[in-house]
């Protein structure tokens, strides 16, 4: 999808860009049998303490409701819009069954208006079907992965990603997802055929400070610019870098940290962890 790139009437417009919408979205008001309205916590929990850091305001949002379960099977549907969706980064598609019934999906790439999805296990291995990973061909690009039966997608949902369908163990299918981990997923989970469209969400450049407050992001205050008791980073004589690996305000470690807690039952599912970012150490790599 192209990028659009504004003349230079301003120094936001000069340093900024933005997504050709126009180009791929048909539809720009959803539908309302779809949405419900969306409170805004700000990164306030229960006692309205900040736990969220650098969150608040921003334009209000309706939740389009999205189909991840993909459980209607054997009836097909028709894609009657592709629409822009405030509460992702990707796309979505309005589908229309042969029974009246409306939904929303994640739009892939190459999804266009017109085209029939189905899913279940009979459906064929197309673009925008949905079917358990039993059923898809070993090599394809998949999206919108469940990690339980039923539960509904819950790996690869964001613009331009896809992983990819491996190998075929048993009662257990072998996937590489877009972080590079490898891991294994019970072969009754349901994933959908394709790549997610707006690959070039990430690189889009903001251009200015006002555009992130339209999308509810706050100003930002570098860790090393405070004073020691307000961050681990804080303090030094002139222009220090904190002095140890780079860690959140509450000691969390930071820029590819190992945060994932020990001991979880699926440690056995992981076949090769993700990549693993400068200031970790890499564990050994679990065979089961």
């Amino acid at each position: 999808m192209p990028i659009k790139q504004y003349n230079p009437t301003s120094p936001g417009r000069r340093q900024g860009s933005v997504i050709d919408y126009k180009s791929v979205i048909t539809k720009t008001e959803p539908e309302k049998s779809l949405v419900v309205g969306k409170r805004r916590a700000n990164g306030r929990n229960n006692h309205g303490v900040i736990t969220a850091k650098h969150r608040g305001g921003g334009n209000k949002k309706l939740y389009r409701l999205i189909d991840f379960k993909r459980i209607k099977d054997g009836i097909p549907a028709e894609v009657k819009a592709i629409e822009y969706d405030p509460n992702r980064s990707v796309f979505i598609a309005l589908i229309e069954y042969a029974d009246g019934e409306k939904s929303y999906i994640l739009a892939p790439e190459g999804l266009k208006v017109g085209a029939r999805v189905v899913s279940g296990p009979d459906a064929t291995p197309d673009i925008g079907n949905a079917m358990p990973l039993m059923n898809i061909p070993v090599g394809l690009e998949i999206h919108n992965i469940e990690m339980n039966p039923g539960q509904g997608g819950k790996l690869v949902r964001s613009a331009g990603l896809a992983a990819r369908l491996t190998a075929k163990e048993g009662d257990y299918c072998v996937i590489t997802l877009p972080s590079g981990e490898i891991r294994r997923v019970k072969s009754k989970c349901r994933a959908t055929i394709g790549v997610l469209g707006n690959s070039d969400w990430m690189n889009v450049s903001i251009g200015k400070a006002g555009r992130n407050r339209h999308k509810g992001i706050r100003p930002h205050t570098r860790a090393k610019a405070m004073n020691p008791i307000d961050h681990p980073l804080g303090g030094g004589e002139g222009r220090s870098n904190g002095g140890r690996h780079p860690v959140s305000a509450t000691g969390v470690p930071a820029k590819g940290g190992i945060t994932r807690r020990s001991g979880l039952a699926s440690e056995k599912l992981i076949l090769r962890r993700r990549k693993f970012g400068r200031f970790q150490q890499r564990p050994q790599t679990v065979n089961v």
